[in-house]
């Protein structure tokens, strides 16, 4: 497989954010910021769009019993769960499994599909230990292509529909717990998932 020395984004894509009160940051991004719910995955995330894309925002629950639930976002520490980039496809997601491995890169999770937007991704770290996600696929909502917001069961088929098949590193312990038992997870490696 050819590799270059760079990765070959399109645009940035999505963000995921971690919040305190889901419904009340729903309401935020909805009522005040004018956007669109796609999808839940039970109460405990949803994706957001102000275009086509299935999603451009996605928020994530932090646990009510986390320590850290007061603990607001300081400049000198990161809050984001990850940021994504779009890469054409499937085959631009393999090349980019092998140029990250080449220049040492820790993948943390995938090449897995999402049920809420069917993307596929691929979720790797910066120097600052930040999570970037490249993806590709994602469904389009549009007027001629309407959509139907649904909520999706917290379990391995709205995290990942190839059930880890193509994961190209052990998928988190913490994550496969929560994602085939149900059961909340230490949200360390869960985090967001789209």
């Amino acid at each position: 497989m050819e590799t270059r020395a760079s990765l070959r984004p399109r645009r940035l894509g999505h963000i995921v954010l971690m919040v305190r009160d889901i419904h009340a940051s729903v309401r935020f991004y909805t009522e005040v910021m004018g956007l669109t719910v796609s999808d839940w995955i039970s109460d405990q995330m949803v994706f957001l769009r102000a275009s086509s894309d299935h999603h451009d925002l996605a928020l994530s629950q932090i646990p009510k019993d986390s320590a850290a639930l007061n603990d607001l976002p300081r400049y000198d520490r990161p809050g984001v769960e990850h940021f994504s980039y779009l890469v054409d496809d499937m085959a631009e997601m393999e090349r980019s499994v092998a140029v990250l491995q080449a220049h040492g890169v820790e993948i943390v999770r995938g090449i897995g599909k999402h049920g809420p937007g069917e993307n596929l991704f691929l979720v790797f770290k910066d120097p600052d230990g930040n999570n970037v996600e490249l993806y590709c696929e994602m469904t389009q909502i549009t007027a001629e292509r309407p959509y139907e917001a649904r909520v999706w069961e917290r379990n391995i088929e709205s995290f990942d529909q190839f059930r880890f098949e193509r994961f190209v590193v052990p998928p988190p312990a913490a994550v496969v717990a929560a994602k085939q038992g149900g059961a909340k997870a230490d949200t360390t490696d869960d985090g967001g998932q789209s």
